[in-house]
């Protein structure tokens, strides 16, 4: 096995599955959604993946809730919240502390990837937490406006893939990802076991996927079952992101032992430098 020196990606067997900073995080200390550190991933050639929800003004801002309270030191539904109300609001840190760092909206994550570059290998997910029936055509114009001159450098998902049809289609070189873990899909399959149904309809629903993100816990279980779920969407052409490795502890590292075995594209983690270094 070797590794990258940045906490960026493992290559074991030949195979190279990136290590993606969740919620733009390079170590399990840090605060989530900071501007610096997705810079530092972009620039280091990393995955790095951020969440948006819908605020006021029809806009998005870099946030996982759809309320302010526990991210920021806001109140309230960011649906409610203004666009310049959010930028003067503070990030929070893991024990809740405020800290210097503000809230992004999408546009001034656009501008800070604009200003600085990326690397070519990087990528940066937008996980887009709410569904279709939430977008406007104002929203679905606004983003197309933020993204439209780094689109190659973003891709984008959801758990709804007509909400990514409709905000991908206005922005050329935009990547598709879609995640169909959601909307009671993994009750479905522990009680069907039916894992051929889930990855024909996953491939269905989102025919322009590129990569498709998966609940670690389904992938295994589904091994367990003698089914190969990374096997069987490769032979789809769709690479595969396992999430979330929360720690770099014992257990984890067992899990993501096996998922490399599974030859996973990808590996979703709060600690990508615990991580790396432990299984180094």
């Amino acid at each position: 096995m070797t590794t990258d020196t940045a906490p960026v990606a493992i290559t074991r067997d030949g195979h190279r599955t990136a290590l993606k900073w969740h919620r733009g995080r390079r170590t399990g200390t840090d605060p989530v959604f900071t501007g610096r550190r997705i810079l530092e991933g972009m620039r280091a050639g990393a995955s790095v993946e951020v969440d948006l929800v819908i605020h006021a003004d029809n806009g998005m801002a870099v946030l996982h809730n759809l309320s302010l309270e526990r991210e920021t030191t806001g109140t309230g539904r960011v649906r409610d919240t203004s666009a310049a109300t959010l930028r003067q609001l503070q990030l929070r840190d893991n024990a809740g502390r405020p800290i210097a760092d503000r809230v992004l909206l999408l546009e001034d994550l656009a501008a800070l990837i604009a200003r600085d570059g990326a690397h070519p290998d990087a990528l940066l997910q937008l996980d887009f937490k709410e569904d279709a029936a939430a977008l406007t055509p104002e929203v679905i114009a606004g983003f197309a406006e933020a993204l439209a001159p780094v689109a190659r450098h973003f891709i984008l998902s959801s758990g709804d893939a007509e909400a990514v049809r409709l905000l991908a289609a206005p922005v050329p070189g935009l990547r598709i990802g879609y995640d169909p873990c959601h909307k009671g899909a993994i009750d479905t399959l522990r009680a069907t076991g039916d894992y051929a149904a889930f990855l024909a309809s996953a491939v269905a629903d989102s025919p322009d996927a590129e990569l498709v993100y998966l609940a670690y816990e389904l992938v295994l279980a589904a091994e367990e079952a003698g089914f190969d779920l990374v096997a069987a969407f490769h032979a789809h052409g769709r690479r595969i992101d396992a999430y979330t490795i929360r720690a770099s502890d014992p257990a984890s590292l067992g899990i993501v032992e096996r998922l490399l075995a599974l030859r996973v594209d990808q590996i979703t983690t709060d600690d990508p430098e615990g991580l790396l270094a432990a299984l180094g």
